[in-house]
């Protein structure tokens, strides 16, 4: 069974950069097992719908949405099995339950039902 968990600070000050983990188990982040899975950083800000961050493919490479792309950076740890998200120049307006999950199509679902496999969701609050 695949579990994916978050983990990070709840409370991030404006300006500062947003580091939060992914640590999961069942499957590799790495590209040892048939299965080649697309791994997610997504947000839901609160009242808004669900937005995508990017993703880390098995093999390494990084692929972001072009709104975040200048203050975003996803990168791994394989000997670990974890993938973290750093966002840096945070605003109030990144405030948002962050999610990470993983999906077979590098093309990311529109809500978080399409994913395969997801993380509960970590509340991230900006402010000073």
């Amino acid at each position: 069974q695949v579990h994916l968990q978050e983990s990070g600070p709840g409370l991030v000050k404006p300006s500062q950069t947003l580091s939060l983990t992914c640590s999961v188990s069942g499957e590799s982040i790495a590209p040892i097992t048939p299965n080649y899975y697309y791994w997610n950083w997504v947000r839901q800000p609160p009242g808004k719908g669900l937005e995508w961050i990017g993703y880390i493919a098995e093999d390494g490479s990084t692929y972001y949405s072009p709104s975040l792309k200048s203050r975003t950076s996803i990168s791994r740890d394989t000997s670990k099995n974890q993938f973290t998200l750093q966002l840096m120049s945070v605003t109030p307006e990144d405030t948002a339950v962050y999610y990470c999950a993983a999906t077979l199509d590098p093309k990311p679902p529109r809500d978080l039902n399409g994913y395969d496999y997801r993380g509960q969701g970590t509340q991230v609050t900006v402010s000073s």
